[in-house]
């Protein structure tokens, strides 16, 4: 019985040690040979002081070393927190300093740019560069970061076994940072027992097998990505890692590695199906998932047109219980634009204000009760206890009343049982399947000192699901005449692709409501075409 998320691997070296666990590029690294790269770097990890439950940042690309830190993290008894690699250092730094990392893992570049960063990261007492740095500029580091001690990765992997600490299924192992729809991004704190069921409750619906291989193009700081690669271990199954420039860069990969199962978001599969398919692809892949957002019909009955014999499973999940729903293939065809049913071992439900279930066709929140459902967001009570609530209908005798996450999305279900997504309750904006707050996009511009006011929207976009338009009036330092390239510029700068603003628009003004505060809807209704396609 597997019961914590690295035994997963400890389980596939045991039964089938020859079999393939990693791929990536030429590299291919059984369960045995990834199970020994785990349990050395654990020991490295412990070495260097690594306490129970204590955060190990993971600031990498997708490559073995990645995967291999975030499972020797949880098997020495800490909690992974993987940082998406597009992030600029401002951001890595914050997710440094709210998660309190005692230890990073990262690569010597990536270090550089950090460098003028790490200073205020107070808690971080390990860098592990996975490559080399030049003694010149280790020595540079050590004067300018004196309380850090830097070491290789290959001296973490030679370390003396040490004693794990013990834990069980309930314990924290993964921090998953995801933005929230005010501020700073929230610190999703996920425990064994969450990563274990999600991974089994996946493999099941998806019947995963250890002959399946797996590409994971999404990012493993992404619940949907991590799932990937969870999933895969779950069966004994192969994951191959790839990092895509292009998006004819995934096709070729399915095709290269015969991929059985692929998982994307709609802005990539849009791309996709832009793309001249090699026959191969259509014959190799045995499922493709969507998540991250709704999937336009008409990309649906694309996809369907170029993977006839492929299942194709609509899937809909928050970071917070990592998978709720998703909708068998054989229902596509009456019911593309539905979100599904629960997934197994989940109950979903569809609540009005009232706290009550709603009947057939009313819309209401989604609230979702299980196993997966995490243990809140890291040092924030207060937004925790927004989100995660006592289920509704429970018994008033049980003294302990059992939480769920209120996801914030409306929905509706059919009187068939099947759910249909209506509209998000905040303004978080999701674009190329990332969540992104308006917040941060804001605060960017003002950084700026470019503009007195800014609001950043979220409008439908054909290929990204939605694309962020920043609506600004001038500050009294700027050009008129280039605010809108110079503000660009700034963002380009100090944001990672997926927030920068498609289109900036400066006005005199701009609307507020009767509370003061810049008027969203009046905005987000004048500028709702924005992006739309113009029509013949």
């Amino acid at each position: 019985m597997t019961d914590l998320v690295h035994q997963f691997i400890a389980r596939g070296a045991h039964v089938q040690g020859d079999r393939p666990a990693l791929l990536f590029r030429d590299a291919v690294l059984s369960y045995a040979q990834v199970w020994d790269l785990v349990s050395n770097a654990a020991n490295g990890l412990l070495a260097q002081g690594l306490c129970a439950a204590e955060r190990v940042a993971i600031y990498l690309p997708k490559q073995p070393e990645t995967v291999v830190g975030i499972f020797a993290t949880a098997a020495a008894g800490g909690c992974f927190v993987p940082v998406n690699p597009v992030l600029k250092p401002r951001q890595v730094s914050y997710i440094l300093r709210h998660s309190q990392a005692r230890i990073l893992v990262t690569s010597a570049q990536r270090l550089q740019q950090l460098a003028a960063e790490l200073p205020d990261c107070s808690d971080l007492h390990t860098l592990v560069l996975v490559d080399t740095l030049s003694g010149e500029r280790r020595e540079a580091l050590a004067r300018d970061l004196p309380g850090l001690t830097i070491i290789d990765w290959q001296d973490l992997l030679e370390a003396t076994p040490l004693p794990r600490h013990r834990r069980i299924d309930t314990d924290m192992t993964a921090l998953l940072y995801t933005s929230g729809s005010t501020g700073n991004p929230k610190g999703v704190v996920l425990s064994h027992r969450n990563m274990v069921a999600g991974a089994r409750s996946v493999a099941e619906y998806l019947e995963n097998t250890p002959e399946d291989r797996l590409l994971a193009v999404l990012p493993l700081s992404f619940d949907a990505g991590l799932s990937q690669v969870t999933t895969a271990f779950s069966v004994g199954a192969s994951v191959v890692l790839m990092d895509y420039l292009l998006p004819r860069d995934v096709l070729k990969a399915v095709a290269r590695y015969e991929v059985t199962g692929l998982a994307a978001v709609p802005p990539l599969w849009n791309q996709l199906l832009q793309q001249e398919w090699p026959a191969e692809v259509a014959t190799s892949l045995r499922y493709v998932t969507n998540t991250g957002g709704a999937m336009p019909v008409a990309s649906t009955r694309a996809l369907q047109q170029k993977l006839p014999h492929t299942r194709i499973f609509l899937m809909y999940g928050l970071t917070e219980a990592f998978r709720s729903t998703y909708l068998p293939p054989e229902e596509l065809e009456q019911r593309p634009q539905s979100i599904g049913k629960a997934i197994p071992n989940a109950e979903i439900l569809v609540v009005n204000e009232a706290g009550e279930l709603c009947a057939a066709d009313e819309p209401g929140e989604l609230v979702h009760r299980g196993a997966l459902v995490a243990l809140g967001y890291w040092n924030d009570p207060e937004k925790t206890a927004e989100r995660f609530r006592p289920a509704p209908g429970q018994d008033p005798a049980l003294p302990l009343p059992e939480l769920a996450v209120w996801s914030g999305d409306q929905v509706v279900r059919d009187a068939e049982g099947y759910l249909y997504f209506v509209s998000r309750k905040d303004d978080m904006i999701k674009t190329s399947g990332y969540r992104v707050s308006p917040t941060e996009v804001e605060e960017v511009a003002y950084l700026s000192g470019l503009v007195a006011g800014a609001a950043a929207l979220g409008l439908t976009h054909v290929q990204l699901g939605q694309a962020i338009a920043l609506v600004v009036t001038p500050s009294s330092q700027a050009s008129s005449a280039t605010l809108e390239r110079d503000l660009l510029a700034f963002c380009q700068r100090e944001l990672p692709n997926f927030m920068v603003p498609t289109r900036v628009i400066v006005r005199e003004a701009l609307p507020h409501n009767q509370n003061g505060k810049i008027d969203r809807r009046a905005l987000n209704a004048e500028y709702a075409g924005l992006f739309e396609e113009p029509t013949a």
